[in-house]
């Protein structure tokens, strides 16, 4: 069982080695053959180990070997520019001593190799000769796909329904009872935040249904509609911590003519300039989800693989962005709030069970649970593509518990207990002055 032997190349495809003169400095005067073996794996014995956790990008494997001693602890790297369409997670390569066998499973590490992604290709700077090549990240096996999916699913469907709920929670009791300024702003807040949370799960639920049959171009537009509204909700979360700010920090002489009118045009105009540049560039299209078997398992309409750069920085920088600096007003109101707590001025109005909820509801708020995406890698990443859709779906769940207790009023003393720490700081503050 030998490889494929492969004779040609695409065009503007092929891979480029280059050997540093420090491999041949003690080879003087001997004559030694420089042999680079490029193996297609497809349908080999060796490197199965490989298989189960990650996938070898092209089922590609390159050797190189100079004459017959292992060459190591290289000051200047072998470089190999690997030319490539889909985006790999990094350059690894076997151990130095050991060459594979046919038969025996091989195994990767990563250690004294670089990765340099680029446009058209990913360069491996490593300091020894071996067995090179490039893994995609981990991909799903098909029954995990399923369950996600159907989790997915379910758990859309029920997050529409909270938000729902919440928004008319909402939109009743600012029309109801008599708040004072500061707090129906949240509320209208609350109610765009909830809005953009529910569009972003309709946009997910006609993705799946739609994606894989619909036209070329009705993909496009739905693409791009999903990512307005992931966009719209980040938006909002950074909105609602900016909210967060005003009140606990800068709480005396606050006053912007129409501002919620104007946080609207930021919430919802924003994420229009931004899709409408990545529209502009055919960012958007059919975005295709594959097992370690390379079957299809969901289409989706999303950004296209080609402009993965436009995902990182729109969604992943973006969203980075948001949640350090939320973190950072969670702090501030952290310790405002123990400030006020340990003063004993709302001794009685804060039971511990409430603290906790609200605390809670400040992380939703804030969009915290998002945050989950960035530990979807490595060898946990199955149990945390669980925990981050059902937190995910939860989220429209929690947040309407959380204002239900915060600012229903059971009684007159415990009317908006937010809007009283709010009051009682601009007491003080005044008073302090």
């Amino acid at each position: 069982q030998g490889p494929s032997r492969m004779n040609t190349t695409e065009e503007g495809n092929a891979g480029k080695i280059h050997l540093p003169k420090e491999i041949f400095w003690s080879l003087s005067n001997k004559t030694v053959p420089v042999v680079v073996t490029v193996l297609d794996i497809q349908q080999l014995g060796m490197f199965k180990e490989i298989n189960q956790t990650a996938q070898v990008l092209d089922n590609t494997v390159v050797g190189i070997t100079v004459g017959e001693s292992s060459i190591s602890g290289l000051q200047e790297p072998v470089q190999l520019m690997f030319a490539h369409r889909e985006l790999p997670q990094c350059c690894t390569s076997t151990q130095p001593l050991p060459v594979p066998v046919a038969g025996q499973a091989g195994g990767w590490c990563r250690r004294g190799c670089v990765t340099q992604p680029g446009d058209k290709g990913t360069v491996c700077s490593c300091d020894h000769l071996s067995f090179f090549t490039l893994l995609l990240n981990p991909a799903l096996d098909g029954s995990t796909a399923k369950a996600l999916t159907a989790v997915a699913t379910a758990g859309c469907g029920v997050a529409m329904a909270f938000s729902i709920f919440t928004m008319a929670f909402c939109i009743f009791i600012r029309c109801r009872f008599r708040f004072e300024e500061t707090v129906r702003i949240n509320l209208g807040l609350h109610v765009n935040l909830m809005g953009s949370l529910f569009l972003l799960n309709l946009a997910f639920l006609l993705n799946s249904g739609l994606a894989g049959r619909a036209h070329p171009s009705t993909c496009r537009v739905l693409g791009g509609f999903t990512h307005y509204c992931l966009l719209c909700c980040f938006t909002w979360t950074a909105l609602e911590g900016c909210q967060l700010y005003l009140l606990f920090v800068k709480v005396l002489g606050i006053y912007i003519h129409r501002y919620l009118a104007k946080l609207c045009l930021v919430g919802w105009g924003f994420p229009v300039l931004v899709v409408g540049v990545a529209g502009a560039i055919g960012s958007y299209g059919e975005h295709n989800i594959q097992t370690m078997d390379n079957q299809v398992i969901a289409h989706l309409c999303w950004i296209t693989p080609k402009h993965r750069l436009v995902h990182y920085i729109t969604n992943c920088g973006y969203f980075g962005l948001i949640f350090l600096f939320n973190m950072a007003i969670f702090g501030v109101v952290t310790q405002k709030s123990c400030s006020l707590q340990g003063t004993g001025a709302v001794q009685g109005y804060q039971k511990p069970w409430k603290v906790a909820l609200v605390a809670a509801g400040l992380f939703c708020l804030l969009g915290v649970t998002w945050a989950m995406v960035f530990l979807t890698y490595g060898i946990s990443s199955t149990a945390m593509l669980y925990l981050f859709t059902i937190l995910n779906s939860s989220q429209g769940i929690f947040i309407f518990i959380w204002l239900v207790v915060l600012y229903y009023p059971k009684t007159r003393e415990t009317t908006g207990s937010l809007s009283y720490i709010i009051r009682h700081d601009k007491t003080t503050t005044a008073s302090q002055d």
